[in-house]
């Protein structure tokens, strides 16, 4: 496969994964003119229109003449049923994080190696922005789980990404517990930059590990721990 090819894939993933993971867009939606978005993917014109094409193709987006592109309004993303009726079980937090803490380390590995360098930036980019927002107390649900999402996107996994939802709702409550313990939210900054240094030299085992310690960490200072 030609690097071209490789890229205007990745970039439909990325589409995809703004449609289906971080529900940017939703069926009927217009997406952003072609200058726009191109410059917001990084990319040139020419990769984001064979990506669009790939997403014609898997019956995904539609193209209308003379108004633009659109996400098809038939258009529903494919789950699986039992992760759907788990997503929707109300969890304890102590559950939900062991769930983090089977999945997200190997999250963080395969990302650490698929990642096309736009969606490495993505990550990282976030996750300054975190770092930013911890530091000025305000609420980073939506950045942390943008983070997270970002990461299982980036491992190119199909299931991974249908985990979010359980994952999703364990960084719900675990911001919400944060807020109300200092040393949690001070963990993150630290255990957020490790993680990032490993990811930025490509070091697939390293950033396992980081993930796997950031979790634990939470774990711990959250007082999750199981009977």
């Amino acid at each position: 496969m030609s690097k071209e090819k490789r890229l205007s894939d990745d970039v439909a993933d990325s589409i995809l994964s703004m449609i289906t993971i971080e529900k940017i867009f939703k069926a009927g939606d217009k997406l952003p003119n072609e200058n726009k978005l191109s410059e917001e993917l990084g990319v040139s014109r020419t990769t984001l229109r064979e990506a669009i094409r790939i997403l014609v193709a898997r019956n995904v987006l539609e193209i209308q003449r003379g108004r633009g592109t659109f996400v098809k309004e038939n258009f529903e993303e494919n789950t699986l049923d039992e992760l759907s009726a788990l997503s929707a079980v109300k969890m304890n937090a102590d559950d939900l994080y062991e769930m983090r803490l089977i999945f997200e380390p190997e999250a963080a590995y395969y990302a650490t190696m698929r990642a096309s360098e736009s969606e490495l930036q993505r990550i990282i980019s976030i996750g300054e922005n975190i770092e930013q927002l911890i530091l000025d107390g305000k609420d980073r649900t939506l950045e942390e789980q943008a983070f997270h999402r970002s990461i299982a996107k980036a491992t190119h996994n199909d299931f991974m990404n249908r985990l979010m939802p359980v994952i999703q709702e364990a960084i719900d409550k675990g911001v919400t517990l944060s807020k109300k313990k200092k040393a949690a939210s001070e963990d993150t900054i630290v255990d957020h930059r490790i993680l990032m240094d490993f990811m930025k030299n490509r070091n697939a085992e390293g950033a396992r590990n980081a993930m796997r310690i950031h979790i634990l960490h939470a774990i711990d200072k959250l007082e999750l721990k199981k009977d």
